[in-house]
């Protein structure tokens, strides 16, 4: 047998018969044959290498994307570098500065903002830019260009989803406490509370409850909520730190969790959801899964081009005793 038709075997090129291959692979692997990557790589045109850029200095939001990105990345032969930035730009770009001259074969970045990110600069689109193209994901936080490939979560979604559950419990007078006003996230989620209560002929409970990403005003929003609307059933939080927060409040009122009122946050932080008196039912953002349609796309596209525009996974929701029915 020639070393070109064991090439092909061990690489899966060529038309050989499924026999042929078998009986290749099968001497390899008796013999303890490890295919030399550099050769492949020259063979290849690729690395098998990418960037993994991390942006995102809370690691309960970041650190589950990587996981994921391994997943499909691993199906791919393809390892990655990853690079934590810790939110400097300048250390961004010494980054992609670094992976470039390494030659990856692609990049995702990965991590949470408030608002739509700039693309990364120092990027070649086209071989005429100083190539070869090398193409880019964001995960989680979308690229402010639409001609990129960003995927996100479907928060508004996902709301829409707790809501739905909370009137399927017999809950009707719904409350909403959240976080910061100017934050995408928190737009998204109040927009979804709106739409899934108008689909059940319900009216929110008040307005919104903006404030900060904290327990502190979780138990002060409870507070006021039950002074202002005594008649309040559920609560659905923008975050498992807020809803613990709220949990605290309105035991402190006087109300029964969730005898009296049902609660009902977003995150699925084990530590925070968990430790909630009593358990935490939580939409779960599905990072994981983020990473992995990230993966996935990137290596679709070091193939076959970049699939550009905005890729959304969806969310699901835990339920835990916290939102028993009334």
């Amino acid at each position: 047998m020639s070393v070109g038709t064991a090439s092909k075997a061990l690489n899966g090129r060529g038309q050989l018969r499924a026999e042929t291959r078998d009986r290749v692979r099968a001497a390899a692997q008796e013999l303890g044959f490890v295919p030399n990557a550099v050769a492949a790589s020259l063979l290849s045109g690729r690395t098998y290498t990418v960037g993994l850029i991390m942006t995102d200095h809370h690691g309960r939001f970041g650190l589950p994307i990587p996981h994921g990105a391994e997943d499909a990345l691993g199906w791919g032969e393809t390892v990655a570098f990853v690079c934590d930035t810790r939110d400097d730009p300048i250390r961004e770009q010494h980054y992609v500065r670094s992976l470039l001259r390494r030659r990856v074969d692609g990049i995702i970045v990965a991590g949470r903002r408030t608002e739509a990110r700039l693309p990364l600069a120092g990027i070649p689109a086209s071989m005429a830019a100083g190539g070869p193209a090398v193409p880019v994901v964001y995960a989680f936080a979308r690229s402010a260009d639409a001609g990129d490939c960003s995927v996100v979560v479907d928060e508004a979604a996902g709301a829409v989803t707790a809501v739905e559950h909370l009137v399927r419990t017999g809950r009707r007078r719904i409350a909403h406490v959240t976080g910061p006003h100017g934050h995408a996230s928190v737009r998204a989620r109040v927009e979804g509370t709106h739409r899934a209560l108008r689909a059940a002929g319900l009216d929110l409970v008040g307005e919104p409850w903006y404030g900060g990403w904290s327990e502190v005003w979780g138990r002060f929003a409870a507070a006021a909520l039950t002074r202002s609307h005594p008649e309040v059933d559920a609560v659905f939080c923008g975050s498992d730190v807020i809803a613990r927060g709220v949990a605290d409040g309105l035991r402190e009122s006087g109300r029964r969790l969730p005898d009296d009122v049902a609660l009902v946050g977003v995150d699925n932080w084990a530590p925070v959801a968990e430790g909630c008196r009593p358990p935490l039912t939580t939409v779960d953002l599905n990072l994981r899964e983020v990473g992995r349609v990230a993966g996935t796309l990137l290596l679709r596209a070091i193939v076959h081009g970049t699939e550009a525009g905005l890729h959304t996974v969806a969310c699901r929701l835990v339920v835990r005793a916290s939102s028993a029915p009334a």
